[in-house]
């Protein structure tokens, strides 16, 4: 008797759990109906307003165009990076991802109707030319691009190789607009440039695409072998200050490089079994020798997760200023007739759970890079060398040191005036180069 209560109780939850889930339901499913109603007959006005335009306008309108405005009107209102890419940009964005393309060389997102400048890539036109990260531009050959998409502003940016625009641009710090004149050209990407400074190797990542891990790799192991091997380097900075980023996929490899485990980023979107983790393998190319990492207001999206990977890690200082703050994913999805949406499709988060998306990564040592000012005409253009103990006549020498000990000193007082110029001409990098030093002789090297 007493089993027969317990089954009935048993029962009874069963069949109120089943009445309560019942009458939860009805109202849930009749709002999907509703929903599906209410988008169906939006679809029905779009359709309607189509015909319209398609029937009534005062001229023949290509209805190719009108449609691909329309997909790139409602990818372009989520967010700046959603948009549809035609068939000619579809194949201008893989050949990016290989290295080599045309144009002025600069990275652009939209802001406040105007084309906001990301990073001017090292060496390209634009560069050359002057733009700097945060620049707005507001005219192309003297039309305004207010009011249009990023991809219009794009094309109008577009043109032979060769040709002369003018770009006109509002920078924080100025009072004035002005004109820059900027002569397009092919833009072959060089993704990483090595080279080595004392036993320090610098490894500058200007981009993120299918040469960049080999580059690096190659290049590291390169310089590494000129030093005599790993126990001479003394550590690496990796510079990816006006990096805009570029492939997930060498963004890992790249961080891995230097991780020996651990999560290196992960990925949230939508639905709640969406994301993605990716974690480094064994194996740090510089056997944990000290590393720096250099960043600034251009370097954006991929540049970002391999700085704050490391920064989470505790595997390297992060120097500069903050970055730009793209923390967002873009999958780009293939379309009929070759054309592609690129649609953000979840969020990037560093290792400690950090989101980079409109915060980006804030480095562990701020160092702004002074803006060079013209020497005044007082100011002498030379300063008189400093005078020392070694440069007196009949002084006396130090008989207890040796020569390997004398050229040893030497050598370090090389590399710190070496360092001391750099100062004028890169002060955020003879800044990772200071803090480098530091961490070498801390370590017991030399």
């Amino acid at each position: 008797m007493m089993m027969n209560r317990f089954v009935m109780a048993g029962l009874g939850g069963i069949l109120a759990g089943a009445l309560v889930a019942t009458q939860v339901a009805g109202p849930l499913l009749a709002q999907e109906r509703d929903r599906s109603s209410s988008v169906y007959e939006q679809l029905d006005l779009f359709g309607d307003v189509f015909e319209r335009v398609r029937n009534q306008y005062v001229d023949e309108p290509d209805t190719a165009k009108l449609i691909e405005a329309a997909i790139n009107g409602m990818l372009m209102s989520l967010d700046p990076h959603s948009g549809y890419m035609p068939p000619d940009d579809f194949d201008e964005m893989r050949t990016q991802t290989r290295g080599s393309f045309g144009g002025l060389g600069i990275e652009v997102t939209q802001e406040e109707g105007f084309i906001k400048v990301v990073t001017p890539m090292d060496g390209t036109p634009a560069d050359d030319a002057g733009v700097e990260p945060g620049d707005l531009i507001t005219h192309v050959d003297g039309e305004s691009v207010l009011g249009l998409t990023l991809n219009q502003a794009v094309e109008m940016m577009r043109g032979p190789v060769g040709s002369e625009i003018i770009i006109t641009v509002v920078r924080e710090g100025e009072s004035e607009p002005f004109d820059l004149s900027i002569i397009r050209d092919t833009i072959r990407m060089q993704a990483v440039r090595v080279r080595t400074e004392g036993d320090t190797v610098i490894l500058r990542v200007t981009t993120f695409n299918e040469q960049t891990y080999p580059n690096l790799r190659d290049g590291l192991e390169e310089a590494v072998e000129d030093l005599g091997g790993i126990d001479n380097l003394g550590g690496v900075v990796l510079d990816m200050r006006n990096n805009p980023g570029g492939l997930l996929t060498q963004a890992i490899r790249v961080t891995d490089a230097f991780l020996d485990q651990g999560e290196i980023v992960s990925t949230r979107g939508r639905e709640e079994d969406s994301g993605e983790r990716f974690n480094a393998q064994s194996g740090d190319m510089i056997d944990g020798k000290p590393l720096v990492v250099l960043i600034n207001g251009g370097s954006a999206s991929a540049s970002e997760i391999v700085a704050g990977a490391l920064q989470d890690h505790r595997r390297a200082i992060v120097v500069g200023t903050r970055s730009f703050g793209k923390g967002s994913v873009q999958t780009v999805m293939p379309l009929r007739g070759d054309g592609a949406m690129r649609l953000t499709t979840s969020l990037y988060y560093t290792p400690s759970g950090r989101s980079i998306q409109a915060l980006g990564v804030s480095p562990d040592i701020v160092v702004e890079q002074p803006r060079r000012r013209p020497i005044s005409e007082d100011e002498p253009e030379e300063t008189l060398p400093q005078r020392s103990e070694e440069d007196l006549r009949g002084r006396l020498d130090s008989e207890e040191m040796t020569e390997d000990e004398r050229r040893l000193m030497e050598e370090e007082r090389d590399n710190a005036e070496t360092v001391a110029r750099l100062r004028e001409e890169d002060y955020q990098l003879a800044y990772a180069l200071d803090i480098l030093r530091g961490l070498t002789a801390l370590n017991g090297r030399r």
